[in-house]
């Protein structure tokens, strides 16, 4: 198991490997696909991109004073065609669920970012890891909005590598 803190460094990346469980702590991002498209036109977005974490996610509403709702990962094959721009300005660490393309890894690669994946089904428990939730972008999108989280110990595992592994694959 590695144990990972935001903001995730090029050196953090390269220690990871297909199949590997994963713990983040810090700050991470949601957004899924029309934040995405968002994104690609933003002068100056509310978080820096460089070192950050995103986690495809739409959560339910936070209930009984718990700062989000239940936080499974979305497919993510729907922003392999729009992830390629943040992954250029540094974006670190995709969170989602399923397999993406082949375009897709190789940009991954290119870039040195991380696509790791989170259990489906387990939206309560990714959700405990989530200590404070505050919207910062895109307000009108709903669950969809771009959210900041913080995170302690954030389960995941390793999909694909920058050295070409590939857990769909083992």
């Amino acid at each position: 198991m590695i144990r990972m803190t935001t903001p995730i460094t090029n050196d953090d990346v390269e220690r990871l490997y297909a199949g590997e469980k994963v713990l983040i702590s810090g700050t991470i991002y949601t957004a899924r696909d029309q934040a995405h498209i968002r994104l690609l036109t933003e002068e100056r977005p509310a978080f820096d991109i460089d070192g950050s974490v995103i986690f495809y996610v739409g959560p339910t509403p936070a209930r009984g004073g718990n700062p989000i709702g239940s936080s499974g990962p979305t497919s993510s094959y729907r922003m392999d065609n729009i992830t390629s721009n943040l992954m250029q300005q540094g974006l670190k660490l995709m969170i989602g669920k399923g397999d993406r393309s082949e375009a897709f890894r190789q940009e991954m690669m290119k870039y040195k970012s991380v696509y790791l994946i989170a259990t489906g089904g387990a939206g309560a428990l990714l959700a405990s890891t989530v200590l404070s939730s505050k919207t910062i972008m895109y307000e009108d999108l709903g669950a969809e909005a771009i959210r900041e989280l913080t995170v302690k110990d954030f389960p995941c595992f390793v999909a694909y590598d920058i050295h070409g592994g590939n857990i769909f694959q083992r």
